[in-house]
């Protein structure tokens, strides 16, 4: 699950409309800024990183060793459009790594000239190893996973954020990636939607093995339970993950599930009862220590009447892990 993907990067935003469609790069920079030389648009392309621009020549210049795919597309395919920066970072001596469902074998030539001049092409949805059916039995160490009301709501970002307030105080705690993005990230981890569904469980029990009794692994959550077309991956994964504790991520504007105009938004409690009685098919015990709410359309008077009122609905704590931080959710933890 280790991926020798080299650093520095070189970001390709290719012709990404908005920082949503960039949102592997916008990603990648927020918490490995270190590690990124610049970035690489095209013509049309909309969103912009405060990173240097380049073009390939600039990046092999700056040291760039990875050219790293930003953009999640519908369809995860790679555009025609791309196809000659890509081949002209390969014929540079630069490794390519995306996290698009279409492999960077489909691009042509690209797979003979990465074996001419000796790079790497990583697909980190395309699962190099196989994996077993879960067995649900239980292991030790502590496993905190994310889950949320919907798609999109700051699962991945509040479990990086609990990884940082947690090696700010000492605790041995890893992020554990199951996304393209938090896999380019951390560097490791499993495309929890590429794995086929009778080996989902397995391969999260593979992901976050028995560890000591004070060791975290945060788990990035996939998804909602709520979402019908998301939730055999969600609850796959939550078996799998055979969580200690659970944060539920929330974005409060939403009108309906992300994609399906018809199904409304769940409520928080709803959310919170089905997340634990799944859950505790796996671990009696399993408990919640926040909720992560994403108020970045809120105003600050508005965002703080919000939390207030959710933190007293349901005696958790409840910050915004952007404005806020996430001190009091680790604090709860480890109580």
């Amino acid at each position: 699950m280790e991926l020798n993907i080299k650093k520095p990067y070189a970001l390709f935003l290719g012709d990404a409309s908005d920082e949503l469609a960039a949102k592997v790069a916008f990603g990648i920079f927020h918490w490995r800024s270190e590690q990124c030389v610049g970035q690489i648009r095209l013509p049309d392309c909309q969103p912009k990183l405060p990173l240097i621009q380049m073009d390939i020549n600039d990046a092999i210049k700056s040291g760039a060793r990875t050219l790293i795919i930003g953009v999640a597309n519908r369809g995860g395919n790679i555009p025609i459009a791309w196809h000659e920066t890509l081949i002209k970072a390969a014929k540079s001596g630069m490794d390519i790594a995306s996290g698009l469902h279409h492999s960077l074998l489909d691009v042509p030539n690209l797979e003979s000239i990465s074996k001419t001049s000796g790079i790497l092409l990583h697909d980190v949805r395309k699962p190099k190893m196989q994996f077993r059916v879960a067995d649900g039995l239980p292991r030790s160490g502590r496993r905190l996973l994310t889950v949320g009301t919907d798609c999109s709501v700051g699962k991945m970002y509040t479990a990086l954020a609990i990884e940082a307030e947690a090696k700010k105080r000492n605790i041995r705690a890893d992020f554990r990636a199951t996304g393209q993005t938090g896999i380019l990230i951390q560097g490791s981890g499993v495309a929890i939607d590429a794995v086929v569904s009778d080996f989902i469980s397995g391969a999260v029990e593979e992901l976050c093995p028995a560890a000591e009794e004070d060791h975290w692994d945060l788990i990035e959550g996939q998804g909602s339970l709520f979402h019908p077309s998301f939730a055999g991956v969600s609850l796959g994964l939550l078996h799998g993950a055979q969580p200690t504790d659970l944060v539920m991520c929330h974005e409060p504007t939403r009108q309906h599930m992300r994609g399906l105009s018809e199904y409304s938004l769940p409520s928080i409690e709803d959310c919170i009862d089905e997340n634990l009685r799944a859950a505790r098919l796996v671990n009696s015990s399993v408990r919640f220590v926040g909720i992560s709410i994403n108020t970045s359309l809120l105003d600050d008077n508005k965002y703080k009447e919000l939390l207030n009122k959710i933190h007293h609905q349901h005696s958790l704590p409840t910050v915004d892990p952007v404005r806020d931080g996430v001190k009091p959710i680790v604090d709860e933890m480890l109580r």
